[in-house]
């Protein structure tokens, strides 16, 4: 292995990044304290998924220090470097990557400095447990923290220093206990909900009803306990008490002018399809009329995916400190320095004067109201002068979160007389699956103070994400129809458009295989070049006994997909149970195997596949935000149905580990292919296909006929 370190990619990752550009000394990554521990810096944060144990794990691996004496300081921007948002599952693709580079350099400035204290060469010392000592004399050695007694490294991060070989680890790759769990299992104070600052005092906001509604009148005076702040329609009551708060939110005299602006739900992809959109073609190969036309059979299917929500179990809370002309806020957002950019712009101050602080709420996998909760909270904390406390509601986080972009997928392809595949083209409607620049105007509170609209954006990103295939085809093209307007407040969910695309890529798959009448699993390799993806689908076909006899009503089906089409490589076999009279389905056993290059920790890892796992399930046959044409409808657990505790299939992980390969991330490509390897298995029970998500029953029976 070369000094760039080619298991885990050379220099275009750090260049892909950026955050090593802008942050290059060991000092912003890494701190030696006087008692031996070692502070890390990371501008990700920990969203559930475990990186805050992985990246500590990859510090101690390089530093030659053990795991427990590693701290990790983690979305903080006075404190870490700026590495955007925690997202994309590339924490430990770009985030260990930084984290690795910096670690090594601190280890090759440590042997320098401890090379001229105990007067020995660098071949011949040794490190061990932070301890650096002569091979042959044990006995003159120096440690870490007497060797930087305090003292910064002021020290560049070249890229060359040596790194540690797959085959010395002894940490990484080892399956260490998360350390975010115990407080989380115990019931200690660990989530943003817990916080409290002296003084602190507690609110709400009121709301409009619908995204257009105005406010028409607000009687202040129906309210005790509890300060009214209006800012234009922003509206917030701020109490001593919680309980305070949510009293007076409930009594407050205050009416909202609505008007309709929403299409017909079941009009939803019409109206997706009807709107005006910019064409981009992602990918053309080939003559694709030419070969369509030439096709012994052509086949054409729509699929369709809704609004969903992220449906955090914890709805957003933020806490914020407005003092001396500067604010610090505390929230779970998954970006400290864009959220910083933004409260700024909100407030009119310099990005010196407000300080962001990542504390970990529910997991968000994606932009659900936390963002919004700081904006809330800033701006009360300002209006009173004291530290506020903001809590979302329930109805507040389903009303007002912005969702997963509803899509509409079109495939056409034809095969040849072998039941080869010969052209594919590929059409997504889809608006835009991130908010654009992070203004003031971009957060809920500005919006409702100004009295403007989110910002227009022309930024179109996400939606083609796996719209593309891995398999090979002789002429192909896919063909994004970007829309303006999403209808409802839309950013990004955990793979963007990733768990569409592969939804439609992969059930079509399956319908071109049952044409051809070649067995589905077949069908994929005979259209596959790549090994690595190869052995994915030959492993969870392999582990889920793939080609046994089914039992009457049960079906199987399997998907796969590389995330972004470079990335993480997923197969995910599914054995389901129909009961063909109600249409219910029943997901009995999910097999997933799993190639994300070196494994860092392969407990951590299994943890995050089986998440992603049960989030994709509950998204696939339940999930859908639902609306009339003024409101959000879908407001609790009962109008937005998630996936039971009795309802969660046995999940089996296989794990591919490939220590000469780059470590890429696994916070998402798992949750891909779930909801095709499910619609499979349905045709296989039914001979029915559902091409619409969720998988209700009702769909499920039409699908029957």
């Amino acid at each position: 292995m070369d000094a760039q370190g080619s298991s885990w990619g050379g220099s275009s990752e750090w260049s892909e990044t950026g955050a090593l550009e802008k942050a290059n000394q060991v000092d912003n990554w890494l701190a030696i304290r006087p008692d031996g521990m070692v502070t890390a810096f990371s501008g990700r944060v920990e969203l559930g998924t475990g990186v805050r144990t992985a990246l500590a794990q990859i510090v101690a691996e390089e530093l030659d220090v053990p795991f427990e004496r590693v701290q990790m300081v983690m979305g903080d921007t006075a404190l870490t470097p700026d590495e955007g948002y925690t997202a994309g599952s590339m924490t430990i693709q770009y985030g260990g990557f930084a984290l690795r580079h910096a670690s090594a350099e601190a280890r090759q400035a440590l042997l320098e400095q401890a090379s001229d204290s105990l007067d020995a060469s660098l071949d011949e010392l040794v490190i061990r447990e932070g301890i650096v000592s002569v091979r042959d004399d044990p006995a003159r050695s120096i440690s870490y923290a007497e060797l930087m007694g305090g003292k910064r490294f002021n020290r560049k991060i070249t890229l060359q220093a040596p790194l540690k070989r797959p085959e010395e680890y002894t940490i990484v790759g080892q399956p260490l206990r998360r350390v975010d769990l115990p407080g989380k299992v115990t019931g200690a104070p660990c989530f943003i909900q817990d916080m409290r600052l002296p003084g602190m005092l507690h609110a709400r906001v009121v709301r409009p009803p619908s995204p257009q509604a105005k406010l028409a009148t607000l009687d202040a005076s129906s309210v005790q306990d509890a300060q009214v702040v209006r800012l234009g329609d922003f509206v917030g009551l701020v109490a001593a008490r919680e309980e305070q708060a949510v009293r007076a939110a409930k009594q407050i005299r205050i009416e909202w002018h609505e008007t309709a602006h929403l299409p017909r739900m079941e009009n939803l992809y019409e109206e997706l399809r009807s709107q005006p959109a910019t064409e981009e073609v992602v990918e053309d190969q080939g003559n694709i009329r030419s070969a369509l036309r030439r096709a012994a059979q052509r086949l054409s299917a729509t699929y369709c995916q809704p609004f969903q929500a992220h449906a955090s179990i914890g709805p957003s809370c933020a806490v914020a400190h407005f003092h001396d002309d500067q604010v610090e806020v505390w929230c779970n957002t998954r970006g400290a320095y864009p959220l910083r950019r933004a409260l700024a712009d909100l407030l009119k101050l310099p990005l010196s004067k407000v300080r962001v602080t990542h504390v970990e709420g529910a997991g968000s996998y994606g932009q659900n109201g936390t963002d919004d909760a700081a904006a809330d909270a800033v701006v009360l904390s300002r209006a009173v002068g004291k530290p506020v406390r903001v809590q979302w509601t329930r109805e507040d986080e389903f009303r007002w979160e912005p969702y997963a972009p509803a899509m509409v997928l079109e495939i056409h392809a034809g095969l040849n007389k072998k039941g080869n595949v010969v052209a594919w083209d590929y059409h997504a409607w889809s608006p835009t699956h991130v908010a654009g620049a992070q203004t003031g105007d971009s957060l809920l509170a500005g919006q409702l103070i100004s009295g403007k609209g989110p910002p227009a954006s022309s930024f179109f990103f996400g939606g083609a994400r796996n719209a593309p295939t891995n398999y090979s085809f002789p002429h192909q093209r896919v063909t994004m129809h970007w829309l303006s307007d999403s209808i409802l407040r839309a950013s990004s969910f955990r793979s963007l458009g990733g768990s569409a695309n592969t939804f439609a890529n992969e059930s079509f798959m399956d319908e071109l295989a049952a044409a051809a009448r070649v067995d589905p699993l077949e069908f994929r390799l005979r259209h596959l070049p790549d090994p690595r993806g190869v052995e994915v689908l030959k492993g969870a076909a392999q582990h889920a006994d793939w080609g046994r006899p089914l039992a009457p009503g049960e079906g199987r089906g399997i998907a796969f997909a590389q995330y972004e089409n470079e990335e993480a490589y997923v197969a995910t076999a599914a054995l389901v149970e129909v009961d063909r009279a109600t249409g219910r389905v029943f997901v009995k056993r999910l097999v997933v195997a799993h190639d994300c290059g070196l494994v860092i920790n392969p407990d951590g890892l299994r943890n995050q596949i089986e998440g992603n796992v049960i989030q994709s399930t509950s998204r696939a046959l339940k999930e859908q935000v639902t609306f009339d044409d003024q409101r959000i409808t879908s407001l609790d657990w009962e109008t937005y149905p998630t996936l039971k505790f009795s309802e969660a299939p046995e999940v089996e992980v296989v794990l591919i580990n490939r220590p000469d390969q780059p470590a890429l991330g696994a916070g998402e490509p798992a949750s891909i292919t779930t909801a095709a390897a499910l619609s499979n298995a349905i045709f296989s029970a039914t001979g029915g296909r559902v091409r619409q998500v969720p998988f209700t029953a009702e769909r499920v029976r039409a699908a029957i006929g």
